[in-house]
């Protein structure tokens, strides 16, 4: 599953420069698909709607941190940890229950953003 920044985040920042995806944001702040990634046109979501990777969005949070589901991998491929929750001061970065992925899933996601 996807990880999440709780409301105890103290936007230290330490959090984003780890992501292997550019799936961090800081509040506040817009997001593509194609942030840090190699996706290129069109991309399809993991709800299945296809987006432009370019196209940006608005922040998923204002006031702390965020990542973006859609992007997050769990780090799987890279390291054998989320490497944001094994950074963080606050122990702020957790399972995000509402996007469950197996692996298997999260590994395919991997590759699409990383072509």
């Amino acid at each position: 599953m996807s990880i999440k920044i709780t409301e105890e985040c103290i936007n230290c920042g330490a959090c984003e420069p780890e992501c292997p995806n550019n799936a961090i944001y800081e509040g506040g702040v817009e997001w593509a698909i194609a942030d840090g990634t190699s996706v290129k046109g069109a991309f399809t979501t993991s709800e299945g709607t296809v987006i432009d990777a370019n196209e940006r969005f608005s922040p998923v949070s204002v006031d702390v941190y965020y990542i973006v589901p859609n992007k997050c991998t769990e780090c799987q491929g890279f390291h054998e940890e989320p490497q944001c929750a094994a950074v963080c001061p606050v122990d702020c970065c957790v399972p995000d229950e509402m996007y469950k992925e197996t692996v298997e899933e999260l590994m395919a996601k991997k590759d699409r953003l990383h072509v």
